[in-house]
């Protein structure tokens, strides 16, 4: 299993990118970004800093929509950010959630987001494609390190089934194993519907982690995710039969009011009173490392293959610290 983590970019410049330099110091493989332009600063420029801070980290966003960013603009930045940074993006891509509705918009359609997904993949490698009726090809990039690996979040039927047939992997907002297996299931099929080997495929668990000998404390750093989650999950019940879903995955939003995006991902906010100590403790990582060990063994039994710490605690330099042991005996294979 490697590791990543992922900021919203609410710091100053430099916070981000020295958090980058300490997260490869301390064994993480990836650094992520949220898109979402309005809410907090563009995530590209960012994203060109923390590269050329850092020797061997991967990065990309975690996770953009073709809404917001036009599927050439998208595939130009990545293809001239893989000549900066030696060929080290990737792409991780959604229908939209935090960046659409603050502007009022809704959601893309899966359909879209999988055309924006093959579109973006050939234009990033140099060849052509063809978009509402115009070919179009970025003959310069061709030897700038592409294709970009792409990472497709969703959480419903349609959108995991839809990562199987053209991703390289899918981001799965959550670290409960056992809802990870459920959704693993649709983008297997995909994939063998596509024609794919569903074994080659990348599994991220993206959640928070926050290691503490204090598990109320820890808590209390991490409740806001199963709020943000909830989001996506309203969606669903709003598409699916609840039959045809995992309870433990929508019956917790029953009692949620609503969700104030200006208080997105936010440690504390209101947005987060309906969560229960149960969710928050089976969606995200919380305790002494021996309690992270165990459930990364779940995850990795799981399928998965890189947890994506969602570092947004107000803690960050000292969790990245915590981790280091962490993923170092994790890499090793020893368990705590």
């Amino acid at each position: 299993m490697e590791f990543g983590f992922t900021l919203k970019p609410e710091h100053r410049f430099e916070r981000s990118v020295e958090l980058a330099r300490r997260a490869e110091e301390t064994g993480h493989a990836y650094g992520w970004l949220f898109d979402s332009h309005i809410l907090w600063r563009e995530p590209y420029p960012l994203l060109t800093l923390m590269t050329q801070a850092t020797e061997r980290m991967r990065f990309g966003t975690c996770v953009t929509n073709p809404g917001t960013r036009d599927i050439t603009v998208t595939a130009s930045v990545l293809a001239t950010l893989n000549e900066i940074s030696g060929g080290r993006m990737e792409l991780g891509i959604g229908r939209g959630d935090s960046a659409v509705r603050v502007a009022g918009k809704k959601p893309l359609t899966v359909a879209y987001m999988e055309e924006a997904c093959v579109a973006i993949r050939a234009l990033t490698a140099g060849d052509p494609v063809t978009l509402d009726g115009t070919e179009v090809q970025m003959g310069w990039a061709k030897d700038n390190g592409g294709p970009v690996r792409v990472w497709v979040a969703g959480y419903g039927p349609k959108a995991l089934a839809a990562a199987g047939r053209v991703a390289d992997g899918i981001i799965l907002q959550l670290a409960d194993p056992d809802i990870i297996r459920w959704c693993m299931g649709f983008v297997r099929a995909g994939a063998e519907e596509a024609g794919r080997d569903p074994d080659a495929f990348e599994v991220m668990a993206a959640a928070p982690a926050y290691v503490s000998d204090d598990v109320d404390a820890a808590r209390d750093k991490v409740r806001w995710f199963p709020a943000l989650v909830s989001n996506h999950v309203v969606d669903l019940i709003n598409k699916y039969p609840k039959e045809e879903l995992p309870e433990s995955l929508w019956k917790y939003v029953e009692d949620r009011e609503g969700y104030d995006y200006h208080h997105h991902a936010e440690v504390g906010s209101d947005n987060a009173r309906f969560v229960s100590d149960e969710i928050t403790d089976r969606f995200a990582i919380i305790g002494p490392a021996s309690a992270h060990h165990e459930r990364l063994a779940e995850l990795r039994a799981a399928g998965v293959t890189q947890f994506n710490n969602y570092l947004m605690n107000g803690e960050e330099e000292d969790q990245l610290d915590l981790y280091a042991p962490i993923i170092e005996r994790e890499s090793a294979g020893v368990r705590a």
